[in-house]
């Protein structure tokens, strides 16, 4: 993440420099519409995903409780698995809107995005595997398994936090957006974005 915003920052930077030569001596009031379109699109640049990366290993108690005259029957089946996980959290800037006001030379910034999961990598240990004498660990089990096992990572994701961490990361993207505007005299209003603390349930992408 750091390798990310050291390019974001040089692109700033280099920015800069063609910024200031594009728009210099245009401070006319003819030309505040031509500044507004460069400068918007100068800031699309640095709207981009903001990803943060964690690491997670969570003990996840399994247990057969669905078929219980089954389980009475044939034994119980049970386990306890050790959940590795790789969680990607992140905010998708490109969903932010712009709109400009010449006038005030004003970049107004709305539909601050919410954090989502981006990835969720697991990789699952059993240990303590046990089966009933007739009650066998079936693939729909281990699918199961699977399915709870990554639910139970994402219900731990809100007390890590990498929410706090993406948000911050989202932060620094905005000001960096704010510097851009300062460099030739406009104002970057983000004031009506949501950058309040992050909701304790995260979306997750494309779901």
């Amino acid at each position: 993440m750091e390798y990310l915003f050291i390019g974001l920052a040089a692109g700033a930077v280099i920015s800069f420099f063609i910024f200031k030569f594009l728009v210099k001596g245009n401070h006319s009031k003819n030309n505040t519409k031509e500044q507004s379109v460069v400068l918007m699109e100068k800031i699309r640049t640095v709207c981009k995903f903001i990803t943060v990366e964690g690491d997670f290993a969570e003990i996840y108690h399994y247990e057969n409780v669905k078929e219980k005259l089954m389980t009475l029957l044939l034994g119980k089946k049970k386990a306890i698995v050790l959940v590795n996980a790789k969680a990607h959290i992140g905010y998708d800037l490109t969903k932010i809107k712009m709109h400009s006001d010449p006038k005030r030379k004003t970049i107004t910034l709305t539909n601050f995005p919410q954090p989502q999961v981006m990835s969720i990598e697991t990789d699952l240990n059993y240990y303590d595997k046990k089966e009933g004498w007739a009650n066998y660990f079936s693939s729909s089990d281990l699918t199961e398994i699977s399915r709870n096992a990554k639910q139970h990572i994402i219900d731990k994701i809100p007390e890590s936090g990498l929410l706090e961490q993406a948000q911050q990361e989202a932060l620094q993207a905005i000001q960096m957006m704010e510097t851009l505007a300062q460099t030739i005299g406009w104002t970057l209003d983000y004031n009506s974005l949501l950058l309040e603390e992050p909701e304790k349930q995260v979306k997750i992408l494309n779901k």
